[in-house]
């Protein structure tokens, strides 16, 4: 079985920075036709240049909150390539929470982003995967979606509930949209990070150096891993190399949810 992803058709968000950039242009180098979608455009370009209309990467920048600019990105994928064959949801926000503030809305905000915006996307996306398979009888699986999550889904702290809330709801949201999109073989997946050098994660350690070293150890493998490091988990996730695969949640942290949830602060 093929991991390749060449001359696949991908939509991923988040694609201005940190993992969603790593995984957008890791796809591209391996053959993809890629979308690059989030709501930063000046580092869209900043990150991504001038895009040739000939080349294989794109960019789209809105609010995916929107449910009309989500349809915007669906149709500029497909003005642009003719098809949608792999959706990663990358994009996602990572705020604290005070857990006894009434008047905090840090939980709402943190599931619009990082739970609502990818289940309207992978339906309207998994709507157009449907739509192309009418002529495709032959293939097994005719669309991957790969959803990112995080160990917080199951080892939280106070300051992370809102975090914590909209990871698990995303990780159940794999397994209910795998089960629902099964019967017209569309595989939806999840991949759980633990600490990734993301621009958020750069950002607090900036504020607080000493949370680095309580990060690392507490991680088994004893380092915070870079963004690089989660495109390999998300391109065999996204290719028919796990044609076999759905509704599943594939940890990558390190070994951090091998140790005692009290001892492993989650990120």
């Amino acid at each position: 079985m093929s991991f390749s992803i060449n001359g696949k058709t991908a939509i991923v968000t988040g694609a201005a920075n940190g993992i969603g950039l790593s995984i957008a242009r890791h796809f591209a180098d391996r053959g993809a036709n890629v979308m690059c979608a989030d709501m930063d455009e000046k580092r869209l370009h900043a990150e991504l240049g001038d895009v040739a209309e000939e080349g294989n990467i794109r960019y789209f920048a809105g609010d995916l909150r929107q449910r009309l600019t989500i349809a915007n990105l669906v149709s500029a994928t497909i003005d642009a390539f003719d098809q949608v064959d792999i959706l990663v949801n990358a994009s996602r926000q990572v705020m604290p929470t005070d857990a006894l503030d009434p008047e905090d809305t840090s939980v709402e905000t943190l599931i619009e982003q990082n739970l609502m915006t990818a289940l309207r996307l992978t339906q309207q996306v998994a709507r157009r995967m449907i739509k192309q398979a009418k002529d495709d009888t032959e293939s097994a699986c005719v669309g991957s979606i790969v959803n990112l999550s995080s160990i917080a889904a199951h080892q939280t702290r106070p300051e992370l509930l809102g975090y914590s809330i909209a990871s698990a709801g995303l990780e159940q949201m794999t397994r209910s949209m795998a089960l629902a999109l099964a019967p017209h073989r569309i595989r939806v997946n999840a991949v759980a990070f633990g600490s990734v050098m993301s621009a958020s994660l750069k950002s607090a350690i900036g504020d607080n150096p000493e949370w680095r070293d309580e990060i690392e150890n507490h991680t088994p493998l004893h380092r915070i891993a870079s963004p690089t490091e989660m495109v390999d988990a998300v391109q065999f996730l996204a290719s028919d190399g796990s044609g076999f695969v759905t509704g599943d949640v594939m940890t990558v942290d390190g070994g951090r949810s091998l140790l005692d949830p009290v001892d492993a602060p989650a990120h």
